[in-house]
């Protein structure tokens, strides 16, 4: 079996196309020919995800070059997608080369979003490596005459199992393509041999970063590339009426861009750029279109909505409820935040005649190459859409309107143009996580069973997965665009993983967002969890029964159960059915991903100081299952970094707006979580080397407010009902004795 030769592209052409690969794995060099020996194979490449091609090209000397469409957001996929391949298709980690997120050069996997990294976009990975393992044994069958059973594939060689000579990948294939399809029920390694996957091996690209020499997308440049900032309107929904450009003359290089609505400027220098920026006079109509943070709840109650959706039901919950004489109602709310990178938004685009390119750090190259095309009004094959690294986003923050703002600058000069938002831009304009507001009903049996939940939720209708998000820069400039990315499943996790005899849960959906919504880390799942675990601590304390045995009497899953029993030996869990109230409190969450993902089961110590309110987290425990673990420490870092992301964001965040604009536009408006507020975290990572893997990093955001809540409770007696739990709503709770 031969595979046909592949001569088409050349190192020049990859050259010419602004160096994307090399910059994007965060090389130093512009040395196309060091990174990718052999780069010829690559014109012509197909980008078929069905195909073993897609992924893979194995060059002369024996390097393997994988092609992922999922990127690595900072979750360590460039080390857990090597150890993948590395694994099934016997070959080093070291000689493994990864090419992400690149239009021109990978498949189409789809956003990296949802924790779907490993669980999705490594399966097919690890689909087509087995696939070309087993091509690779079928080209040696052919060449050393021995029966495939007598032959594997080890070392970048294929070789005789019982030892003796074997042929290195690059004989067997070098510079030539696979033409296979990936076998999805080929046959895949036992977990119980493995060698590489499960270990602990480092990221490769933190060397980089810790020393300054990594390449972000702020720090790409291209030849006679300019510098650009757009000017957004003083209050949402305004139009730009007139616009002085003379008033920026005196700045050398400056241009002013006008598209309808849409205003920014350029210059060869960024410093010009942001002082053109600020010094541009323009003037805009008045606009009132926003309802303000502090009426945001009373407008999710009132309405108008779009429809109802009764999304869980079983048994009779309402009359089950109404019957009881042992009922009780709560009520949580969940405020609008923002994605707070702390890096700004940053995006670079070359638009030329009838070709168009963009770097940027979107989660979702494949989709805004759709949306940029559109915008541009270009075949979408003409429009290439390469990853490099940009600060955290953890969902659509403002990269993607980055991405089209330079679009339209570059358009509009010819030139190559760099877009880099300011702080108040990124507060003030980042699409946000939107708000939540659930109802809470539950009665007990005579024995302190749930005997019916119900669950009332008001949502806005942009976040039910569609409509997706637009782009500001489309809108203003009035550019007809497809949807952007989806704002995730927000309903999820709002009916219990414990038994309940009867079960209601029903969506008021919303017309509208107070702001342009996104998906926020974990979308939704977080408010649902954080009021399902704070309320089935009611209902424990309700029973007279200590919250961990409660929910152990009402769980059936053994992975579940194991993640509590963990959490509680991590904790020393003492049984208290009756809150300790002496300041220092403990509590403890649990979520099954959407009933069918990761399990989690999370403990948390607190200090609070009933007199200022003041709440501090001293040991956050987390049991963390998530099936097949690729690389241990990987995972324990995402679990860290999200538990620190949500705390920040239930114990400090909240969007301030008035009827006009955002006003939290900086980090003193929009506190964040500091370093003397990290608590001491322990993670325990139950692999399970025979299940399928499953996301890590979204799922262990979803129970650290419930956990937080209920240790708050514990610790002073009160329920804390509405994020961001601040110590003036903790001091407002103690002075009525209730939340």
């Amino acid at each position: 079996m031969s595979a046909p030769v592949n001569t088409q592209l050349t190192r020049r052409a990859l050259l010419q196309s602004g160096g994307a690969l090399v910059v994007g794995l965060g090389l130093a060099e512009n040395a196309l020919a060091q990174f990718l020996p052999g780069a010829d194979r690559l014109m012509g490449k197909t980008l078929d995800a069905s195909e073993v091609d897609g992924f893979f090209a194995v060059g002369a000397d024996g390097t393997v070059t994988l092609f992922s469409g999922k990127v690595d957001l900072g979750q360590g996929l460039r080390v857990a997608y090597k150890q993948i391949v590395a694994e099934e298709l016997g070959i080093g980690v070291d000689r493994i080369q990864m090419v992400e997120g690149d239009t021109a050069l990978t498949p189409d996997q789809g956003a990296t979003a949802g924790s779907s990294g490993v669980m999705r976009g490594g399966v097919q990975i690890r689909q087509a490596a087995a696939t070309a393992r087993e091509t690779l044994i079928r080209i040696a069958v052919e060449q050393s005459g021995l029966p495939s059973d007598e032959l594997e594939a080890a070392n970048g060689e294929v070789r005789p199992k019982i030892g003796g000579k074997g042929i290195g990948f690059g004989a067997l294939i070098g510079d030539r393509r696979f033409a296979v399809k990936v076998d999805p029920k080929v046959k895949l390694k036992d977990p119980v041999a493995y060698t590489v996957v499960g270990q602990p091996l480092a990221r490769p690209d933190v060397p980089g970063k810790v020393m300054g020499r990594h390449v972000y997308v702020h720090d790409f440049k291209l030849d006679g590339m300019l510098h650009g900032r757009s000017i957004r309107p003083p209050a949402v929904g305004a139009k730009l009426e007139t616009v002085d450009e003379s008033s920026i003359k005196s700045i050398p290089g400056a241009r002013v861009v006008r598209i309808k609505d849409f205003l920014g400027v350029v210059a060869d220098d960024e410093w010009d750029a942001v002082t053109a920026a600020k010094t541009l006079k323009a003037t805009w109509s008045a606009s009132s279109a926003l309802i303000g943070n502090e009426a945001v709840r009373d407008w999710m109650k009132a309405g108008p909505f779009e429809s109802d959706q009764k999304i869980a039901s079983k048994g009779d919950a309402a009359g089950t409820l109404a019957a009881s004489t042992k009922r009780l109602e709560a009520s949580f709310y969940w405020p609008v935040q923002t994605h707070g990178s702390m890096g700004p938004s940053c995006a670079v685009a070359d638009v030329r005649p009838g070709e168009a390119t963009v770097w940027t750090a979107s989660q979702a190259t494949h989709k805004f190459r759709d949306v940029y095309a559109k915008m541009l009004g270009m075949p979408r094959d003409k429009v290439r859409v390469v990853y490099l690294d940009g600060s955290g986003c953890y969902g659509m923050n403002g990269h993607d309107d980055a991405g089209a703002d330079a679009i339209l600058l570059s358009r509009a000069t010819g030139k190559p143009v760099r877009v880099q938002w300011m702080r108040a831009d990124e507060h003030g304009w980042d699409p946000k996580g939107p708000p939540q507001l659930l109802s809470m009903q539950g009665a007990l049996t005579p024995e302190g069973r749930i005997a019916a939940w119900r669950a009332e939720m008001w949502l806005p209708k942009a976040t039910a997965n569609l409509p997706n998000v637009s782009l500001l820069a489309a809108v203003e400039a009035g550019i007809e665009q497809p949807p952007g990315l989806s704002t995730g499943l927000i309903s999820q996790n709002a009916d219990p993983p414990y038994a309940a005899d009867n079960v209601e849960v029903l969506v008021h959906w919303l017309k509208d967002a107070p702001l342009r919504p996104s998906n926020i880390r974990a979308p939704g799942k977080i408010a649902n969890s954080f009021a399902v675990e704070s309320f089935v601590d009611e209902l424990a304390l309700a029973a007279g029964k200590d919250p961990l045995e409660f929910r152990l009497r009402g769980l059936t899953n053994p992975r579940g159960i194991e993640a509590l029993k963990r959490v509680a030996a991590m904790m020393d869990w003492q049984p208290r059915p009756r809150p300790a109230r002496d300041g220092r409190g403990r509590g403890i969450a649990y979520v099954h991903y959407k009933h069918n993902e990761t399990f989690i089961a999370m403990g948390m110590d607190v200090e609070v100081d009933r007199r200022t309110g003041a709440v501090r987290v001293k040991r956050v425990a987390c049991a963390h299952d998530c099936g097949q673990v690729i690389n241990p420490d990987a995972v324990k870092l995402q679990v860290e970094g999200s538990i620190l992301q949500t705390l920040s964001r239930t114990l400090f965040e909240e969007v301030v707006f008035d009827k006009a604009r955002v006003t939290s536009l900086d980090w003193a408006s929009y506190p964040i979580l500091t370093f003397p507020d990290a608590p001491e975290i322990a993670v325990e990572v139950i692999d399970r080397p025979k299940e399928p893997p499953l996301g890590a990093g979204e799922a262990s955001a979803t129970p650290v407010p419930g956990a937080l809540a209920n240790a708050i409770f514990d610790a002073v007696g009160v329920r804390m009902r509405t994020v961001p739990i601040t110590p003036q709503r903790i001091k407002e709770a103690l002075a009525r004795g209730a939340a």
